[in-house]
């Protein structure tokens, strides 16, 4: 069930009441969740597994024992919104909430005017429940919005169907000018800032955000005439933990696709069900300048991260694991 409350400081604030959550949704929510967890830890395995096989069995075993992986190599992901929005029930395993400085209707008045928006999302945590909910609860007309992402996502068997139910586009600077050109929710993409750096920061004690050396999407933005609005996932960074040193480690940070071990609920790869909350913020107004100068790119990273800042300092109260937290920026 969803509640929806008027705040003075942000103009919707929605969150699933847990005094009404049933133990079948709780339990179909974590089933949900963990689907897609579990996705990350059971691919390397498949992968490896796969290509042994080819060494240990008769060909035609290793042919079967491999065929969704060849099937899903040959084919892309596809989004789809209405999929999406059957994973409603993850809503209620996490305790969700959103808080919006402009609402749905807002944004959808700014796309008529032809504006674009860069939707910068931080933490990355793990695997961003907070994201994944968003788009669950998101209206089915949004969920049209793209997330950018490694390419090499987007050439892993297996998780690029799981994880491209959501819309996925590769983060490249290329890829992410042709998308600009699309009209409407169309031509906007959500982006995790800090990337897979970001996500080896992952902590239940302290919060931190790699991004003072991430200004690539700051000149993105003022050359392609393209808005940024600053959002903060709380709770992405608490729902599970990363195992950070190993060989898994290393070819995670190189691949740009997490792959090493982590966890969570009863210390399984299942992510715990704690408080997530999704505060979007405004939208900066970005000016274009065709030919940004380091001044210009380092003007609106200041600005970024002060607002980003802002973002965690008046809402870290509504969430009990952040209220004590202090955010560094490195």
């Amino acid at each position: 069930q969803l509640l929806h409350i008027e705040r003075c400081a942000f103009n919707s604030f929605i969150m699933s009441d847990p005094s009404t959550k049933s133990s079948l949704r709780w339990s179909q929510g974590l089933v949900l969740a963990s689907i897609f967890s579990l996705s990350y830890i059971l691919t390397p395995i498949y992968l490896i597994s796969s290509i042994a096989s080819f060494i240990l069995l008769p060909l035609h075993f290793a042919f079967l024992f491999s065929l969704p992986i060849i099937v899903s190599a040959l084919f892309p992901a596809k989004a789809s919104p209405k999929l999406v929005g059957q994973l409603a029930p993850m809503l209620d395993y996490f305790y969700y909430e959103e808080s919006f400085a402009e609402n749905n209707d807002q944004i959808r008045e700014r796309l008529k005017t032809g504006r674009r928006f860069i939707l910068a999302f931080q933490p990355h945590g793990v695997i961003s429940f907070v994201g994944l909910c968003a788009a669950t609860n998101a209206p089915e007309d949004l969920r049209a919005l793209q997330t950018a992402v490694a390419s090499s996502l987007l050439k892993t068997p297996i998780l690029k169907h799981v994880m491209g139910i959501f819309g996925l586009v590769d983060a490249s600077k290329k890829s992410m000018q042709r998308h600009f050109q699309k009209p409407g929710i169309h031509g906007c993409v959500a982006l995790y800032v800090g990337g897979i750096a970001e996500l080896f920061k992952a902590s239940r004690t302290e919060e931190r955000l790699f991004l003072s050396k991430r200004k690539g999407f700051i000149k993105l933005a003022l050359s392609e005439n393209v808005d940024i609005v600053p959002a903060y996932l709380f709770g992405n960074t608490s729902v599970l933990t990363i195992f950070k040193y190993g060989p898994l480690a290393s070819l995670s940070r190189s691949s740009g696709v997490a792959l090493t071990y982590f966890w969570g609920k009863w210390f399984l790869p299942i992510p715990r069900d704690d408080k997530l909350l999704y505060v979007r913020g405004k939208p900066m107004g970005l000016p274009h300048i065709s030919q940004p100068t380091q001044s210009d790119i380092d003007k609106w990273h200041a600005k970024y991260c002060e607002e980003v800042v802002k973002l965690f300092d008046s809402n870290k109260e509504k969430h009990p694991l952040y209220k004590h937290k202090k955010l560094y920026i490195d």
